[in-house]
């Protein structure tokens, strides 16, 4: 039953985007307040950009040195050392994309550092054939973050010093989080037309934490600042509720190309696909993979891989992040979960199931 309500849920959404992109096409003319800001793109577009580029396969990277967003992007514990050595293992299996997320206070600590150390980081993705999807905020875990030095793990909790950004109360009050527009448009303006960058992922899991629809003025606004700054890049925010209505309907209808997060098996997993692919938009899979739930690289990405479809898994390297443990099953005494919930590889770059490795090579080979 729960599936069936999943599934007509999200058809329903799909029947709900498109006609509000109806209604988008009809008042085009009064939404632009000037010429030179940019338009979602068309299907044609979003399609021929698509095709430029082979079968998009990746994971969510986090070096394994850091906790959360901010100890990869501070000053003090930036590692390009450990993120050149764990993306060579990425590249040795043939990974092409990396979804990376990047946070608003380290930023604003260190504007031109934090923007040379993007940069830098991108060389090193560069270097080993990789490009990459930034991601700027997210609504998942901890509320609220500081700059400095990071909390140390708790042991056995999966991502338990992941932070928000902007955070709670901020992400829901419009007179503090316009103070965003500066770093949205920053680095958008900055890399703009980087070749390194695959697309923007404005906004991850909008609605998370309880939040709900009070994360809807946010969604608006970043994406009016990015069409603002119109990158050559696509800009997405990918679905991850199907019962968030209003955030899910705003999300298809402004998303140049559809992003989207399923951790169910391969069956129910294929027919989201199925109906995602009635908006006519390439698709990108942004969050797969969680073995204890059935949803594993041997059926999950093989599928994807047929449909035509982005494949980004969540997790590359074990580490700091724990997320070798599942969301709500902690291991108090830090031990072995009988499964790994994500993650490809150990801390030594030997895989956690060598079999996985070889199909996701062989995938990515042909």
């Amino acid at each position: 039953m729960k599936k069936l309500l999943l599934y007509l849920s999200l058809a329903l959404l799909t029947t709900t985007g498109a006609q509000a992109q109806k209604t988008k096409a009809k008042t085009k003319s009064r939404a632009v307040a000037a010429a030179t800001i940019g338009q979602r793109w068309s299907a044609e577009k979003a399609n021929a950009w698509y095709k430029q580029h082979a079968w998009i396969s990746g994971a969510n990277f986090t070096p394994s040195t850091a906790i959360n967003q901010l100890e990869m992007w501070q000053a003090a514990t930036f590692d390009p050392a450990t993120i050149d050595k764990e993306l060579g293992w990425a590249e040795g299996i043939g990974f092409n994309a990396m979804r990376v997320f990047l946070h608003s206070v380290a930023w604003k600590e260190d504007q031109a550092g934090f923007k040379k150390r993007m940069n830098d980081y991108l060389a090193i993705a560069d270097k080993h054939h990789i490009q990459t999807i930034f991601v700027f905020f997210d609504d998942c875990w901890n509320k609220t973050s500081q700059p400095g030095t990071q909390p140390a793990p708790k042991t056995g909790v999966h991502n338990s010093g992941w932070v928000q950004d902007p955070g709670d109360p901020a992400s829901r009050d419009s007179a503090t989080f316009m103070v965003l527009k500066p770093y949205v448009q920053d680095v958008l303006r900055t890399f703009a037309n980087d070749k390194r960058i695959l697309l923007w992922d404005l906004y991850n899991e909008p609605g998370n934490s309880g939040k709900g629809d009070t994360s809807l003025p946010l969604l608006r606004n970043t994406f009016a600042w990015a069409r603002e700054v119109n990158p050559s890049q696509p800009l997405s925010v990918g679905l991850w509720n199907w019962g968030f209505e209003k955030l899910n309907t705003y999300q298809l209808g402004h998303s140049d190309v559809v992003t989207y997060h399923n951790y169910e098996s391969e069956d129910w997993h294929r027919r989201v696909v199925e109906l995602l692919k009635a908006n006519g938009r390439p698709l990108i899979c942004t969050e797969y993979m969680a073995r204890p739930r059935n949803s594993r690289f041997a059926t999950t990405m093989p599928m994807l891989k047929k449909q035509n479809v982005g494949a980004i898994n969540w997790g590359l390297v074990d580490g700091k992040t724990n997320t070798k443990y599942a969301w709500d099953t902690p291991l108090a005494d830090g031990s072995e979960p009988i499964e790994w919930f994500h993650e490809v590889f150990r801390k030594d770059g030997t895989p956690y199931r060598q079999d996985e490795a070889d199909l996701i090579k062989k995938l990515n080979s042909k």
